[in-house]
């Protein structure tokens, strides 16, 4: 009888219905201080005069498909380990949604700074982490109908990252303007589970450590092993004057930051952003990089602050796998891209970003985004949270150089309108957290044709973040004017047309064929060939995850490959021998020896098998 009480106890103790926080989750929550509530923010623009009655009855009727809206975090205790999320017995939602009214003017500005008080009170962590704000009368916000209304919904991000957050917004938002005739549904019933009692979470809590006691060890032996593998991968795929580690500046952004948030937000046309990155073969994401770095450029050059050395951004990646169940919580990894504030020139600014995160893209996969992820639960909760308390308190961001200088984020959104009630979204734009040592971030936002590029600092180290703002702009129009211009250039001047593209083709074929071949000869090549008296320079750019022919220069390749472009044809053709034009000196590979050996031997390989 006694074991039956026993296991029957122990049975509704482990309840997997009670989740606990993930580590890297967690981490949110060790970053929280008084100068730096860790929550992120949308200010949504929302067309015509929408009923508040109407707002808070669409919200009431979706709770049920968010279920973290009505849970709330419970601790273990002492902060033994990380907390749980547990139902709210207590939930109300008008303790969760705000009404307001724009006062006079109800412009931009005054929408701007109400947004910004807002976003600066944290959330109740007693409760669950999140808000809405209901802001009526934007009867002076330009390209906005008058009585236009805006929301400001806040989310710890200890509950979301960015494509989570776009997750939300497909469940409280409509995609047809027809959906304003549908009767909003009524709330389903929320039956709360009681709260466990403190004996259960410790118990519970202790139930990993006794099935794996191995569990810490483990999973940083395995994350270690993934860290020196991709390491090893790095240093012998790419040249051994290229360091693993940057060497960041100090900057203004990076200092103690106060409590009052500041804010701008600069909005561009994606069709124009397009056009650019199929002209110069780049991603969306090089484009954005690029303008986001002239705007830092101009304005710590104004300031004369501008360092010699480029500033280096985190740049967040999702880890989610395709076609993975979307959950609402944070699958983010980070890369570091050195973002070329030190060069003037915008197009080899764009050039020098892009080959930066092509080799970040391939150190990344190297180490593993899952693997690191998985670190974060190796660390036990009480250490990692005394020592982000003691990075706040003690102030050792001083002590050292930051890691990198700011955050630049891009979320992409959906590219259709969206509606509330058949009022149309206007306009989204995204706020985030900033703390000690990382008193800039900026998070590009993609809806409907239109990318918001906002800006989110504190009134200490951007006060005047819609100057910055105004940067960001003229960076992007001097990007377009010059990469349009060199593109009516390149459709001008008509030049030669090369003839070895078979041999690049076949080169493709050849590597992609062996995934042994891509690891081994991992790294940037540049190819220059000779028509008359041009040159046309091909970027051979090789990763475990694709092979990539692009008509650019590489800007720091492994090898260097100079050859007429009639004469690479002929290899091509086997009507030259590879060992005769090298001899002859028809072909110059420049690079270490052990790099122009080994793509010697590859270009052999690809000739005799074509």
């Amino acid at each position: 009888m006694a074991k039956k009480i026993i296991k029957d106890f122990l049975e509704d103790v482990l309840d997997d219905s009670i989740k606990q926080v993930s580590g890297s989750d967690a981490a949110f929550l060790y970053a929280e201080s008084p100068s730096s509530p860790m929550h992120i923010a949308t200010l949504t623009i929302v067309e015509d005069s929408l009923n508040f009655d109407d707002f808070r009855a669409i919200v009431a009727s979706k709770l049920h498909l968010i279920p973290k809206f009505r849970k709330r975090l419970l601790n273990v205790p002492m902060n033994l380990d990380y907390p749980y999320w547990v139902d709210d017995p207590n939930f109300d939602l008008d303790l969760h949604i705000n009404r307001v009214k724009l006062p006079n003017p109800s412009n931009w500005k005054t929408l701007r700074e109400m947004t910004s008080s807002i976003f600066s009170s944290p959330l109740d962590l007693r409760r669950p982490l999140w808000s809405m704000t209901f802001i009526e009368g934007l009867d002076e916000v330009s390209q906005v109908p008058k009585g236009s209304v805006a929301v400001v919904c806040k989310v710890h991000h200890v509950m979301i990252d960015g494509s989570s957050g776009v997750g939300i917004m497909g469940i409280l938002f409509d995609k047809d303007l027809n959906d304003k005739n549908k009767e909003i549904p009524k709330p389903k019933p929320f039956d709360p589970d009681e709260l466990p009692d403190e004996l259960s979470l410790l118990l519970k809590s202790s139930q990993t450590f006794f099935k794996d006691p191995l569990r810490i060890p483990k999973l940083v032996g395995e994350t270690a092993f993934s860290f020196i593998k991709g390491n090893i991968q790095t240093q012998f795929s790419l040249k051994k004057s290229i360091k693993n580690t940057f060497s960041t500046p100090n900057t203004i952004f990076n200092n103690s930051v106060s409590p009052k948030r500041t804010w701008g937000t600069a909005i561009l046309s994606f069709d124009r952003i397009n056009t650019l990155r199929k002209i110069m073969n780049v991603s969306i994401n090089d484009i954005i990089l690029t303008i986001c770095a002239g705007g830092i450029r101009k304005y710590l050059a104004e300031k004369e602050k501008l360092p010699v050395q480029p500033l280096v951004a985190n740049v967040p990646i999702s880890i989610r796998v395709k076609g993975e169940k979307q959950e609402m919580n944070n699958q983010i990894s980070n890369m570091l891209v050195r973002i070329a504030t030190h060069i003037n020139d915008p197009i080899e600014r764009l050039e020098y970003i892009q080959e930066q995160t092509n080799r970040g893209k391939t150190r990344h996969k190297a180490v593993g985004a899952k693997a690191l992820a998985k670190m974060a639960d190796a660390v036990p909760f009480g250490l990692a949270n005394l020592a982000a308390g003691l990075y706040t308190k003690y102030n050792i961001k001083e002590f050292h150089r930051p890691p990198f200088n700011v955050t630049i984020t891009n979320v992409p959104g959906p590219q259709m309108p969206l509606y509330l009630r058949g009022h149309k979204i206007l306009s989204i734009f995204g706020l985030t957290p900033v703390l000690d040592g990382f008193g800039l971030i900026i998070a590009a936002f993609s809806y409907n044709g239109l990318v918001s590029i906002t800006t989110t600092s504190d009134a200490k180290t951007m006060p005047d973040a819609d100057k910055f703002s105004r940067y960001i702009r003229e960076s992007a129009n001097e990007l377009e004017e010059i990469i349009l211009a060199k593109g009516k250039q390149k459709e001008t001047t008509n030049p030669q047309k090369i003839r070895s593209t078979a041999f690049f083709t076949n080169l493709k074929k050849f590597i992609n064929s062996d995934e042994k071949i891509k690891k081994n000869h991992s790294g940037v090549y540049d190819f220059e060939l000779t028509l008359g008296e041009n040159k046309v320079n091909y970027q051979l750019d090789i990763s475990e995850k694709t092979v990539a022919v692009r008509k650019k220069k590489a800007t720091k390749p492994l090898v260097k490959i100079e050859i007429d472009d009639e004469n690479l044809l002929n290899l091509h053709k086997k009507q030259l021998l590879l060992d005769e034009v090298m001899i002859q000196g028809r072909i110059k590979l420049i690079g270490t020896k052990r790099n122009s050996d080994k793509f010697f031997k590859l270009l052999s390989q690809v000739l005799e098998n074509n």
